[in-house]
């Protein structure tokens, strides 16, 4: 046991010793990626716990309050939500504290970016606490955090603008033939692996024999949408470009896939009903690191330049107006569901039982 115990405090003081050793080596310009590492670790804990707690959750007394025990996909949300919960939280501190900073000189912007340590051992104990919160509290933020989720799918396009404006703007600006054809065959392929996988969709969630007229509907709007963005990207007024319109257009198609993947597996029209374990973890994976992508560039983005979201001549330009922090509280909301098709669906669905 004395043996035992003095391993243990070894392998206890080198793991100190080690995540002081990280946390004194994050510089100004690393703490953006160290943001983006919490909120990283955010989504980890949150799939551990989403998959594994759900025993454990069912036997703490004031989150398990029912006569009769709820299914473990209650357990497994109320993880997400709480982890959810102290990650939100967490980092709307930070940008609360960031709020009038306009000088790398002041003292508050050397808390935002130094103390790594403390950072890291705030966020574990948030995290914690959250679990120590009723469940209506908890499930009041949920319902929340659905629009948060809603939100966050207009920033991802957002995003995503911006990432292929300043892809397009660096190959037109080598003014070289071999660019201007890559472009051309980016946007192409673009609009093709669309149209393709559209036409997957049409014959996954629309089988002969059933009246799918949502399903129908929400491929068939994809596709106008995707065309119409290459029509208006190619106006003389506009004078755009075709590659923000097709990495645009594949992502939609990208996101239809997500909503009716998400459709109950005992629906008539989900084709994929018989390999959903496979899709919903391969939808979760896929969300998962587009989300973290997204995040890892906007923070780095707004951390850092000055037009983010702001065009040369609008008269923030030249300013840095977002903190990294600031940037992930917008995005904390992403963890509450697995994949952005469960809330596209639920409001596809609420539309068709109103409408048609």
């Amino acid at each position: 046991m004395w043996a035992a115990g003095c391993l243990a405090s070894c392998c206890a003081s080198c793991a100190c010793a080690a995540c002081q050793g990280v946390a004194s080596g994050i510089s100004r310009r690393s703490a953006r990626i160290a943001y983006c590492g919490l909120f990283a670790m955010s989504l980890i804990v949150s799939w551990l716990l989403r998959d594994f707690a759900g025993p454990l959750l069912a036997k703490i007394p004031w989150i398990n309050t029912f006569t009769d025990t709820p299914s473990p996909e209650w357990f497994a949300t109320q993880a997400v939500l709480r982890v959810s919960l102290g990650n939100f939280l967490f980092f709307v501190a930070f940008a609360v504290l960031m709020i009038g900073v306009k000088d790398q000189r002041e003292q508050r912007d050397a808390w935002h970016h130094g103390g790594w340590m403390v950072k890291l051992i705030l966020w574990c104990i948030t995290i914690i606490l959250m679990f120590f919160l009723p469940n209506g509290l908890v499930n009041a933020y949920g319902s929340v955090s659905r629009f948060g989720s809603g939100l966050f799918l207009l920033i991802q396009v957002v995003i995503l603008l911006d990432f292929t404006h300043n892809w397009n703007a660096a190959w037109v600006a080598k003014d070289e033939q071999f660019w201007y054809i890559a472009l051309l065959c980016v946007s192409v392929g673009c609009y093709l692996a669309s149209f393709v996988f559209s036409g997957f969709l049409f014959h996954w969630f629309t089988p002969s024999g059933e009246e799918c007229e949502l399903n129908t509907f929400v491929i068939a709007f994809t596709l106008i949408l995707g065309v119409s963005f290459a029509i208006v990207s190619l106006h003389p007024q506009v004078n755009g470009s075709l590659l923000p319109a097709g990495v645009i257009a594949a992502y939609c198609t990208y996101l239809c896939y997500s909503a009716l993947s998400s459709e109950p597996r005992d629906y008539e029209c989900n084709g994929l009903h018989k390999h959903v374990n496979a899709v919903s973890k391969g939808t979760l994976g896929l969300g998962m690191l587009t989300t973290l992508l997204s995040v890892v560039y906007s923070a780095v983005r707004a951390g850092s330049s000055t037009t983010f979201l702001s065009p040369p001549s609008s008269p923030t330009a030249g300013k840095i107006l977002l903190s990294p922090s600031t940037v992930i509280v917008h995005l904390c909301h992403t963890m509450t569901f697995p994949s952005p098709g469960s809330l596209i669906y639920n409001f596809l669905d609420w539309s068709h039982s109103n409408v048609f």
